[in-house]
């Protein structure tokens, strides 16, 4: 197939929805309704451009597909570095606009839960408790199991660093039971072996 072919466009969007699907699907994170109908929509548009007349470089088309389909992880990804830097206002901002730009419901969920690390590390205990309560209450065990176990270790941290011990103790507990053999089980069952300190936060 020659690269001037409209038929490249739908192609190139095949390849990149079934790619990041089946990616979705490895990673245990579900398959995201929104993401497909999003990127079927943005093919189709291309797709019908390209069969106009107007050029439209395969390269800049998936580009152009992985910048739209991507925003909210994308603003997450830089949110979290910076975070992880000390800026956490400037995280919180792209959280905040992560959040306005139509995420999925994993989505969401991803932006409170590292909104709430953030609090957590801007030594905002109180604010990442009620953050990280908003995430499980909201989702509950319909969440993906990491996404789940990471709500429930990092409320259980805001717990024990607001005072709420009992909670904590809750919390670390559910984060166990949600997913035992993930980064954030494991954490959450030293947490429970070792008792009040200073761990460190885990982003999602």
């Amino acid at each position: 197939m020659q690269m001037d072919s409209p038929l490249v466009i739908p192609l190139v969007g095949l390849i990149y929805l079934l790619g990041f699907g089946a990616l979705s699907v490895v990673r245990r994170q579900g398959l995201s309704v929104r993401f497909a109908i999003e990127g079927l929509l943005i093919t189709a548009s291309a797709t019908v451009l390209r069969y106009a007349g107007i050029p439209i470089p395969p390269l800049v088309f998936l580009i152009v597909l992985y910048l739209i389909t991507m925003r909210v992880r994308l603003l997450i990804d830089i949110g979290n570095w910076l975070s992880g830097r000390g800026n956490h206002d400037l995280a919180l901002t792209l959280y905040r606009l992560a959040l306005r730009i139509g995420p999925d419901a994993a989505g969401r969920q991803i932006v409170l839960i590292n909104w709430g690390v953030a609090q957590l590390r801007n030594q905002d205990p109180e604010g990442a408790y009620v953050t990280l309560r908003e995430v499980v209450v909201g989702v509950g065990d319909s969440a993906m199991a990491k996404h789940l176990a990471a709500s429930y270790f990092n409320l259980g941290l805001a717990c024990r660093r607001s005072g709420r011990e009992a909670e904590a103790v809750r919390r670390f507990n559910e984060a166990v039971n949600a997913w035992p053999d993930s980064l954030y089980g494991q954490a959450a069952a030293k947490e429970l072996r070792e008792g009040p300190g200073e761990p460190d936060v885990k982003p999602d």
